[in-house]
């Protein structure tokens, strides 16, 4: 079968990765792709929000299977744009895509559900923010209620920083449209994992727990970024604890949207935050995340493209999601600079090194080739993905390998795996 994946990160260069492991496919095709995809299937030059291109290349070339990596596509409609000409997409439809797209859906849904989250209020007006955050006092979290590439989430730790938050947002409107709504909500303490399950209607199969690492710095300081490294399984969520989460925060969801009428089908991904009541959902997204689809496929240990097929079909029980042992530590080198403004073009060294270590993948993300050279293009760059007996080893598997890569300005945090280590 021929498959096209909708994506350019370091998500879609592993999914790529795994779907070439799979006999039944026969071809690849990555929107846009990466410097990294073209050596998993051919990179086709259509943008992830392109749903006329990127619809028209499935038809023409008789396309099996659409997966879209990011979000941005789902909540633009691109499984309704893909059943009109009965082609099948491993994603949400763009209402059960709103749990990502919208914080103040989200929010919502998670009150209607049942489902533990902090208390919050939504607000589409500056001075009503602006009076509720300095009567509630800090720390607070101050959301954009639209997509805002990961960076519209603001933990205040003072009034003021809150307030300068809601300014940016709602009157110098940095996020556009995205920010003309937030959620406001209180500040929860404590340790996260990430809970994602294949999803099919209120059927779902669950994945290994993960911890990403967001902040830019070593210690959780720093700005926030896309997420500097991830690891599966994290301590804090153990496997004897996963059917009774899925029970408080997967099931609720998958049950509401079935009743009215939009049954979800792909990865629902659960952002959990550990406080001193237990977990509470600060998030959910309609993907795999992204640096935690890299260890989460390398501890994959079946055919992936038979999982997202019954997903399609509404049979996901009649598959059986089988996963290594091991430990996978996942690695963000990132350009100097990122989050914030950073320099192209560098060229990147000791990738095949890297890769000639047991157990090692180097994913990439803000990549491109051009001559002979892979080139920085993004703010992530690579994923350093190691596989280990334990966490221990995968963490030293894959620092062995990052010291082997370089390119000017790189830079990346050092404690990926720490937390995990300590417990």
């Amino acid at each position: 079968m021929k498959v096209l994946v909708v994506g350019s990160g370091g998500r879609e260069h592993a999914l790529a990765w795994k779907l070439g492991q799979s006999p039944k496919v026969s071809e690849i095709f990555i929107a846009p792709g990466n410097g990294g995809t073209r050596l998993e299937g051919t990179n086709v030059p259509i943008k992830d929000d392109d749903l006329p291109g990127l619809v028209n290349f499935a038809k023409e070339n008789k396309i099996d299977l659409v997966i879209a990596g990011p979000e941005l596509p789902l909540v633009l409609g691109i499984k309704e744009a893909l059943r009109k000409e009965s082609i099948p997409c491993f994603g949400p439809g763009a209402y059960a895509a709103n749990l990502e797209g919208s914080k103040a859906f989200s929010k919502m849904t998670m009150r209607d559900a049942g489902v533990p989250t902090a208390p919050f209020k939504v607000f589409d007006e500056f001075d009503q923010a602006k009076t509720f955050v300095e009567n509630k006092g800090a720390p607070i979290v101050v959301k954009a209620d639209g997509l805002a590439a990961g960076k519209g989430v603001v933990v205040a730790s003072t009034v003021e920083e809150a307030i300068e938050a809601l300014d940016d947002m709602m009157v110098k409107k940095v996020f556009g449209s995205a920010g003309e709504r937030v959620v406001v909500e209180e500040a929860l303490k404590g340790e996260e994992a990430s809970f994602l399950a294949f999803c099919s209607g209120e059927d779902y199969a669950l994945l290994p727990s993960a911890q990403d690492h967001k902040a830019a710095g070593e210690g959780d300081t720093g700005p926030n970024t896309g997420g500097m490294g991830a690891y599966s399984p994290a301590p804090i969520l153990p496997r004897e604890k996963y059917e009774e989460t899925a029970e408080l925060v997967i099931k609720p969801i998958l049950k509401l949207l079935a009743e009215r009428g939009e049954p979800f089908t792909g990865i629902l991904y659960a952002g959990l935050m550990y406080t001193d009541d237990g977990p509470s959902v600060l998030e959910y997204n309609v993907r795999f995340g992204d640096p935690e689809c890299q260890p989460l496929l390398m501890r994959l240990d079946c055919d992936i493209v038979d999982i997202m097929m019954a997903c399609v079909e509404n049979r996901l029980p009649e598959v059986d999601v089988k996963l290594k042992d091991e430990t996978t530590i996942c690695v963000v080198i990132a350009a100097g600079g990122y989050p914030g403004s950073y320099e192209k073009g560098k060229e990147i060294f000791g990738i095949d090194e890297a890769e000639k270590l047991e157990g090692v993948k180097v994913f990439q993300a803000g990549t491109t080739f051009d001559e002979g050279k892979t080139l920085t293009s993004g703010g992530r760059v690579l994923g350093v993905t190691a596989l280990g007996a334990d966490l221990r080893e995968a963490q030293k598997k894959a620092y062995e390998a990052v010291a082997k890569l370089s390119f000017e300005d790189a830079y990346f945090r050092r404690d990926i795996g720490d937390k995990g280590l300590k417990k």
